[in-house]
């Protein structure tokens, strides 16, 4: 029995489908069993209802009831829940396939069905649209200097068993470079840089291992000074201050602007690097004397070929020694530690003076840190100028800077004090609480050194003070030399200055020793000098036969004669060539010619400009 025909008559098309559907709904199970699998169900369902589509369009008959079926199918579809009692469409195909009159299906291809994307349309955003922060970019690693030195290699290797002994002395010695290699990384990029800049053989950037292994405190016995080992003379004639208050050739930055411009002008002299760098030890006199004494003989005049001292002939295989090691540690035995390609100063200028250990508390160093940047300033307190350049790490430079700028409390805890007459050192010592050695220390007073009334003295305050301040900028500290004290007698033609140049003192000194308030004299006049500089009589133009006065220049000891002739015999000349050979007497140095190799009559040659420092960060004046 067809479902529709169960159905009333008297309800209208329209109104039949909600009425099939709620029977459907409310079916018994014997008119609807339950469904088996919902696997089952649906392809049950999707059979119904292409069965039901055939039926509609090819019986036009039995349309509206094809409609009504479709309809139930649409019915049953909906009604498909999980509850255990359910209709299935099993019943509704039996019911329709079994009504009079209605046509066996015949099976049509399934319709394709084409999936078309829907096009997304992005919402607006209530908020505004996030800016995505800009970070710099990080900096390319920084190379290693040690390779950046190797590739800057240009003076000519030399071979041979002194190069072979001293490799064999720093294999031999590890921490020795160890410590060398550390105390390097602090100055190391400013001198690559420089040396870079001026288009010099980077080479020339590791002699400061073999002049002071990279001490910048280094002095040795003839008097060489810093971590180029200027000479004082020729320190004097680059630039290089040297009084109470500071010695620029332990400035790291001074001591090698001073020294490259030395070592260009010899390579201008020579046009060799070798010879270049054996004048730098030896003397540029005595190599061009080596040198012309080889070709008046036919004989080469190279480095290897020059008869010099042992001390000259070991300087450049040391310096190709370290050289080998720097390009190839691994094969010595030995590890460099890393120094990057990076500066690791800047270079601050003040204009207030202040306590060393003040400046190093302001810049939160230890004081040894700051003395290893700083070395050349000789006492406790920085002082003695307009404006001081120190040098700092470069995170350390600006803080410094701006703890500085808010510091307006005295900086300076050390005053001038003025020796009177017949008052001793001892006594000046215990009036201010300190040992005689700390007092001679401060001082820069050697343990022969003497001074008299009026001298003036540095000593501690009882606290950072203005008046401190004010005393150290109205005083004029002289350096008391270790040498002899006597009287020059003033001739014919010479001036306060000419003898100060002469004695290699300054005319301050001389006023201040001989308590003069202008700088005029006459001819006879005794003049007290401290020094440990006697011109000898050669250069003056007279013969040692004549007086002893004629014999020490003019100049009257106070000493007993005897030490007076054997002090003015070890003396170095003030004029003239040095001698042509010499004695060795420390590291890097010779004896009588070094103490005037680096000292030639010659005009230092115009320093060149400099547009700005390359250690870092140049940093304005902080007040």
């Amino acid at each position: 029995m067809s479902l529709i025909a169960v159905l009333p008559q008297r309800l209208t098309r329209s109104d039949r489908a909600p009425t099939i559907a709620r029977i459907l709904c409310s079916a018994s199970p014997e008119v609807f069993p339950p469904r088996r699998t919902r696997h089952d169900e649906a392809r049950i369902g999707h059979e119904s209802r292409r069965r039901l589509a055939l039926h509609a369009t090819r019986n036009t008959e039995l349309r509206p009831h094809a409609l009504t079926a479709l309809l139930l199918a649409a019915v049953l579809a909906g009604c498909a829940t999980p509850e255990p009692r359910r209709a299935t469409a099993d019943a509704v195909t039996e019911s329709v396939a079994g009504a009079p009159g209605t046509p066996t299906p015949v099976a049509v291809p399934e319709p394709q069905i084409v999936a078309v994307p829907i096009a997304k349309v992005a919402a607006p955003s209530p908020f505004a649209p996030l800016v995505e922060a800009e970070l710099e970019p990080l900096p390319v690693p920084a190379e290693d200097i040690w390779d950046r030195i190797v590739k800057g290699y240009a003076i000519p290797d030399i071979e041979g068993p002194l190069v072979e002994k001293w490799e064999r002395f720093y294999a031999e010695r590890p921490d020795y470079v160890a410590r060398m290699v550390d105390r390097s990384r602090r100055y190391l990029y400013h001198i690559v840089n420089e040396v870079d800049q001026r288009g010099m053989p980077l080479d020339v950037a590791l002699l400061p291992m073999v002049e002071s292994a990279f001490n910048p405190r280094a002095y040795s016995v003839a008097r060489a000074a810093g971590i180029w080992q200027f000479m004082p003379a020729t320190g004097r004639q680059y630039g290089l201050d040297q009084n109470f208050w500071v010695d620029s050739r332990r400035d790291v930055v001074a001591a090698t602007d001073g020294a490259l411009d030395y070592l260009q002008r010899l390579y201008g002299m020579f046009g060799d690097w070798q010879l270049a760098l054996a004048a730098y030890n030896w003397g540029e006199g005595n190599v061009t004397r080596a040198v012309a004494k080889n070709r008046a003989r036919s004989l080469p005049a190279g480095y290897e070929s020059l008869d010099m001292p042992d001390e000259t002939r070991n300087y450049l295989p040391k310096l190709q020694a370290i050289k080998n090691i720097v390009r190839d540690p691994e094969r010595h035995g030995l590890v460099l530690a890393d120094v990057p390609d990076a500066p690791y100063f800047a270079v601050v200028k003040v204009d207030r003076k202040m306590d060393v250990k003040k400046a190093a508390e302001l810049a939160e160093l230890s004081e040894d840190e700051f003395l290893a940047l700083n070395p050349q300033h000789n006492r406790p307190v920085i002082a003695g100028a307009d404006e001081f350049t120190i040098l700092l790490p470069i995170d350390n430079a600006e803080l410094f800077v701006a703890k500085l700028d808010l510091h307006d409390q005295p900086l300076v805890s050390w005053q001038a004090y003025r020796l009177k007459e017949g008052e001793s050192i001892v006594q000046v010592a215990t009036k201010f609480g300190l040992s005689v050695e700390t007092l001679r220390t401060i001082n820069g007073l050697g343990a022969r050194s003497r001074v008299h009334g009026g001298h003036l003295l540095l000593v501690p305050a009882e606290r950072p003070s203005s008046a401190a301040d004010v005393s150290l900028s109205r005083a004029v500290f002289t350096v008391a030399p270790q040498g002899r004290t006597f009287f020059h007698t003033v001739r014919r033609g010479e001036t306060l200055y000419s003898i100060a140049r002469r004695y290699r003192v300054s005319a301050d000194e001389l006023r201040e020793w001989n308590r003069m308030p202008q700088s005029a004299v006459r001819v006879g006049q005794q003049v007290r000098v401290t020094s440990d500089v006697v011109p000898s009589a050669s250069s003056r133009g007279r013969s040692t036969r004549h007086s002893r006065s004629a014999a020490t220049g003019g100049a009257k000891s106070v000493r007993p004669p005897a030490k007076a002739t054997k002090t003015q015999g070890a003396a170095v000349p003030a004029r003239g060539n040095p001698a042509p050979s010499g004695k060795a007497a420390g590291p890097g140095r010779t004896e009588v010619p070094a103490a005037d190799s680096r000292s030639r009559a010659t005009p230092p040659p115009q320093a060149r400009p400099r547009t700005g420092t390359s250690p870092g960060a140049s940093i304005p004046p902080a007040r």
